[in-house]
């Protein structure tokens, strides 16, 4: 993961129905160590490197994530998530689930005009609201 600097990758989640069986396969065929992650009534994972750094979640498909496909979704940082969501759909792209929020992490589930899915997410470190395209 990255500090969050716009226009790049700051994670990767997997949304399952069997989310601890899946911990268990990463933490065993990759070595990642899991660790619980709140969600109220259950726990989705944060999976570590032996190192500690944090890599990706692994997570229950319930929710607002009951819908999510199970496959890796990645988030990509962007400065204006507002903004962000209208140029995805004026360049051919499909919003599949709104914005959860518009503030720091906030982040929604898009679609590109090839039909590969993706998060795009309002940086989650705060930075600043300065574009973060080019125009055209």
């Amino acid at each position: 993961m990255t500090d969050g600097t716009i226009g790049t990758i700051v994670g990767f989640d997997l949304t399952v129905r069997d989310a601890p069986a899946v911990r268990d396969f990463y933490a065993n065929v990759v070595g990642w160590k899991p660790e619980s992650l709140s969600m109220g009534e259950y726990d989705d994972y944060m999976m570590l490197t032996p190192d500690g750094t944090p890599v990706a979640g692994v997570c229950h498909a319930k929710a607002e994530n009951a819908d999510l496909p199970p496959q890796w979704i990645t988030y990509i940082a962007v400065g204006d998530l507002s903004a962000s969501m209208d140029r995805v759909t004026a360049q051919g792209g499909e919003v599949l689930q709104a914005p959860n929020g518009f503030g720091p992490g906030g982040f929604a589930l898009v679609k590109d005009p090839a039909g590969a899915v993706l998060a795009l997410m309002q940086n989650p470190y705060g930075g600043s609201d300065t574009p973060d395209h080019a125009e055209g």
